[in-house]
């Protein structure tokens, strides 16, 4: 599974870069994986306020339907449209093309309570 260092990750399976006062968001190539190929991505709305743990998305894939779980608080200032036409993106690069959204940080600490990536390979080692 690729795990790059410079990301965060959430237990739930999702990723986190902090970008100045903004995350951008996408599921992990674990959880893709996991997955199977996916054939629907619910994203949140631009101006959604969201919460640590707070419903965030769906990602249905021809195995099942997984909800996303924001790994920050704050509010949605971008969304990956392209999802909407082609979700198997998600499968193809999750790190890349295959974002979800972008949310800015309603408090900065709480990037930093996310698992680094030695923590995040540890979690789904076990």
């Amino acid at each position: 599974m690729d795990v790059p260092a410079e990301l965060r990750y959430s237990t739930d399976h999702e990723w986190a870069r902090h970008e100045g006062a903004t995350v951008t968001i996408g599921i992990t190539d674990y959880a893709q994986d996991a997955l199977g190929d996916v054939v629907y991505v619910e994203v949140p709305t631009v101006g959604q306020q969201v919460s640590v743990g707070g419903a965030l998305g769906e990602v249905e894939s021809t195995k099942s339907v997984s909800e996303i779980y924001a790994p920050v608080s704050g509010t949605v200032v971008q969304v990956n449209e392209a999802l909407a036409d082609h979700p198997e993106v998600i499968n193809a690069s999750p790190y890349g093309d295959g974002w979800l959204c972008v949310i800015e940080l309603a408090e900065p600490s709480g990037y930093d309570t996310l698992l680094d990536a030695a923590a995040y390979e540890a979690l789904i080692a076990g």
